[in-house]
């Protein structure tokens, strides 16, 4: 038996529905938005569509308040929600115009999205575009073969469209103390009993990886230890294995790079979540995988040692690894459906 969540993974250009009505349209594009990434794949986004628009909803009942107190990922995620949409929407021929915080005194509403007037996109739009059915979080071991300069200059342009800046850690002395930094946030984290539950929380078994969440095998863990994994994470502080394992994670990265805004507001996170998207998009369209080490981010006190390790001036955002491994199987999302209201 199939999963439906996982089933959404499945769609085809040539469905789009350019005889029914601009809603059925929006609703259709709507199913490119939903595979965005998210922490811990939360989703925690909801749309509405309006007058022709589409509405982008935070939903703070998907937060993660432990790890996300001020909802800096929370936001991450739903920009990355839009930037999804915004591709949709342009490679299907229009210009894709949007306002952030369109209600000043309505926070949760994060974006108004408007086809506009009929356009034709860039060859990055399409690029992007056809990647989004094969992004993955990719934890696999990476091949020990560092990222072509071409391929780093594709992705800095990329981001670049967002205002945000992609730093590439380039020489072994950052890269081990970017190591260090995320093995120390590590040890912290796991120290947190309030934060191993809101880890325990998201995870789920192979046997039932419902529409939500991190399914045992995107972890790489099998079907029966699934079962009980959430419980002994619960329970247990494994802070000097993971921070061992995430440790070798990052020095053995082929490509470690950081993404950083001038701001650190809600506007600045939302523009880091569009720019995680073409970063994404753009690897996998090369061939390239990619996977997190945002410990380091997540903690105050690394976060700020970050920035000197790093020798950037703006605000450290995400830590992510790129490289090339085998493929991986997709998680769930809710469908478009579970995501309108």
């Amino acid at each position: 038996m199939t999963n439906p969540h996982c089933d959404v993974w499945n769609l085809r250009e040539s469905d789009y529905p350019y005889s029914e009505t601009p809603d059925e349209q929006l609703r259709f594009l709507l199913g490119y938005a939903i595979l965005a990434p998210s922490g811990h794949n939360s989703q925690p986004w909801r749309f509405r569509i309006e007058d022709g628009s589409i509405l982008l909803f935070v939903d703070p009942g998907r937060g993660l308040p432990v790890v996300d107190p001020e909802g800096r990922e929370l936001a991450i995620s739903c920009g990355a929600a839009l930037e999804h949409l915004l591709i949709a929407v342009r490679h299907f021929g229009n210009a894709g115009r949007f306002a952030l915080f369109p209600e000043p005194e309505n926070r949760t509403l994060l974006a108004r999205i408007d086809p506009g007037e009929p356009a034709e996109a860039p060859e990055s739009v399409h690029r992007c575009f056809a990647a989004i059915t094969r992004r993955r979080t990719n934890r696999k071991t990476y091949r020990d073969e560092r990222l072509p300069a071409m391929i780093l200059d594709d992705l800095a342009a990329a981001v670049a469209g967002a205002g945000v800046r992609l730093h590439v850690a380039s020489d072994d002395v950052e890269r081990g103390g970017i190591a260090g930094l995320v093995a120390e946030a590590d040890r912290i984290q796991q120290a947190d009993s309030a934060y191993r539950r809101e880890l325990a929380a998201w995870m789920r078994s192979n046997v039932n990886p419902g529409s939500d969440g991190t399914p045992g095998y995107a972890l790489g863990i099998g079907t029966l230890p699934s079962l009980v994994s959430p419980l002994l994470v619960s329970l247990v502080d494994m802070g000097d294995r993971q921070a061992a394992g995430d440790r070798e994670t990052a020095v053995s990265a082929p490509t470690l790079v950081l993404l950083e805004t001038g701001a650190d507001d809600s506007v600045a996170w939302l523009s880091a979540g569009r720019a995680l998207a073409r970063l994404l998009l753009i690897a996998r369209s090369h061939g390239v995988w990619a996977s997190y080490l945002n410990q380091a981010v997540e903690v105050p006190e690394t976060r700020e040692r970050l920035r000197q390790v790093a020798a950037v001036s703006g605000y450290p955002q995400l830590l992510i690894r790129l490289g090339y491994a085998d493929d991986v199987p997709p998680t769930p999302r809710r469908t478009v459906d579970e995501v309108l209201g």
